[in-house]
This record gives structure tokens, sequence and C-alpha cells, in this order.
């Protein structure tokens, strides 16, 4: 078995005031009054109502005389009002966790977290990464950025008629990079001086075989592509360090990408896959990433370190035993060859 490891990407993510991306359609908060929702279908008809349940298949709504149910593909948008979103934020270090966010279709999810993914080059090739804090500190895979200092990220900025302004960064900073759990952190310079928007990490590990996931990346360099499937297991062990299996489609250039669940939460970043295996992809699970970050100074990338972001090839194995002629010089108190 052959397990490639496959080039990098950036990832950022859309927001609301705190720079967090987060869905819309998430239920108010209880300030004394019922929460109202309004599920609007395709079809043009709106339901409103006390919003019970949501999940990325359906939506479960209170209209007072009867509790009705809408599959998720004939809904075009779940919106809430009358009270403060009930999404409780939480600060780490130099990334977020949250609290209370609705599941949403990957479709859905896209839209809101899309901006936050992002592209990584290098002279080498290329990958995908995510955007963690408005600082525009990201993470990324270490073989995406390996023995690299001149790197650029390529971002789309969400612009106010909902488009996506494409952008690319030459100011990026290579902060610390851990070869053994193939992380790096980098920190991009926004050309605005504005905040980033960022994705969430997922605070608790909850992960379960059958699962929905869905990873956005750039595959071969095909820009800001979604690919989707389950988890196929939680804790597959390769050298000692476990990871995520997932049917969901990891090619070079997902490398460094981000693996969402469906309230969009990162659960782990894409970073390999099984040569000539088909839906055998693999991700890092987020509580390695998470201790990387808070363990970043271990790790802080020095360019005169060996160890940090250089590979060197091993030397050539000797064809005949014995020392080579040219250290046979007799200083060692040896016997000479002939």
């Amino acid at each position: 078995m052959i397990l490639t490891r496959h080039p990098l990407v950036l990832c950022s993510i859309a927001s609301i005031s705190l720079g967090l991306a987060m869905p819309r359609a998430v239920c108010a908060a209880d300030d004394g009054a019922t929460p109202s929702t309004t599920v609007k279908l395709k079809s043009g008809a709106s339901v409103e109502g006390k919003l019970l349940k949501q999940t990325d298949r359906r939506v479960w709504i209170d209209v007072g005389a009867d509790v009705l149910s809408f599959a998720m593909d004939d809904v075009a948008s779940v919106t809430s009002a009358g009270g403060a979103s009930s999404v409780a934020l939480k600060q780490d270090s130099l990334f977020s966790t949250a609290v209370g966010l609705a599941e949403l279709p990957p479709r859905e999810q896209a839209k809101v977290i899309g901006p936050a993914v992002i592209k990584v080059s290098t002279p080498g090739g290329l990958g995908s990464g995510v955007i963690l804090s408005r600082d525009g500190y990201a993470i990324t895979n270490a073989h995406v950025v390996q023995g690299e200092t001149n790197l650029r990220a390529t971002v789309w900025f969400a612009q106010p008629d909902g488009t996506l302004k494409r952008t690319d960064i030459d100011n990026v900073e290579l902060v610390a990079i851990n070869n053994q759990v193939d992380l790096a952190l980098v920190k991009l310079k926004h050309p605005e001086g504005k905040d980033f928007l960022y994705a969430p990490v997922q605070d608790a590990e909850k992960l379960e075989i059958g699962q929905n996931v869905f990873a956005i990346g750039n595959p071969l360099g095909l820009e800001r592509t979604l690919t989707q499937g389950v988890v196929s297991t939680t804790q597959r062990n390769f050298d000692g360090l476990t990871y995520i299996q997932t049917d969901t489609p990891i090619n070079p250039g997902n490398s460094g990408g981000p693996l969402f669940n469906t309230k969009g939460e990162v659960i782990g970043i894409t970073n390999m896959g099984i040569l000539g295996g088909e839906a055998l992809g693999f991700a890092i699970p987020a509580r390695y990433v998470k201790d990387f970050i808070r363990n970043r100074e271990a790790f802080a990338y020095d360019r005169n370190n060996p160890n940090s972001g250089h590979n060197y090839q091993k030397p050539p194995a000797r064809t005949k035993e014995g020392a080579p002629p040219s250290l046979q010089d007799g200083s060692s108190g040896g016997v000479r060859g002939s």
C-alpha cells in the first residue's frame, strides 16, 4: 500500500459580526418571546413558526396546530428573527470553536464557509488550507510548504453583492511547522488591513462512522472544488498517529484543506490518499491541529534549523563493505585495506 501526500491550498470562511463563518439560519436565542423562524421553500411558499430541529437533511417547524417537516432539498433558506443568535463563540489560541451551529447541507454550508478556503502556491506546487483567525493565521500541510520560503495564497473575499473576489496574497509568513503530524501554520496579511473571515474548529471531538462530511480545496489546481462523502472510520492508524478515513474524494491539491462536518466546523485537515485506491482519503483530526497551534512555539520555523521545513535526502547506500578509500589514511589506527 502506497500513501501519497498531496500539495496545499489554504482556506478561509464567510462570517458574521465577529468574523466567524456561521450559518445565518441559526435558531434565535430565547429572550422571553417565542423565537420565530421562517422556512422559505424553492416553490416560493414560506412557513413561519418555532424551529424544533434542523439537520443537513430535514427541518422541523412547530406552527402551533401541527409540526411540519421539510426536506432540505426543497428548502431555499431558513432564517430566524426576534432575538440574538444562539451561537456561542469561544476564542482559543489563534482559533475559535462555536456552540449552537445549525446543521446544513454541504451546498448551503459552502455559501457560508466557502470564502474561508484558500489556495497556497509554492514554486514546487500547490495545495489547500483554512484560515482559523481574523488575524489571518491559517493551517495547511507541512509537506505542501516543505523546504519552501516563497509562498503565495489565493483568497476569495466575499463581496456585498454576494460574489467572491479572487485575490492573490504574496505576503505569507511561515510561522511553525511540524513534520511529524504534517501540519504547518502560516500567517497572511490582508491587502486592505481588514480582518479575515475564518472557520470554526470542532471543540469536543464527535465523529461517527457514516457521518456526512465534505471537503473544499483545489484538487489538481481546480479551485474551490467541493467533494462530499462520509466518515469511513474514525481511528485509522499510520506510523503511530490516528487519522480520519473518509470516502470523500481527496486528490493532489486538496492537501492542507479542511474536512468539514455539516455544521461547518473543521473536523480535520486532508493530507493523503492511497495511490491506486478509490474512496480512500485521510484527514488529520482537529485535536492534532489544536495541539499544534497551542504549542506552536515548540515548532517555530527557523530557516537555519534543518528540522524546520527542510528535507535532507538519505545518503546513497555503500556498494562495498569497509571504509571508503578516501578515509583509509591510517589516522584511526585501523588496518589499511589493500
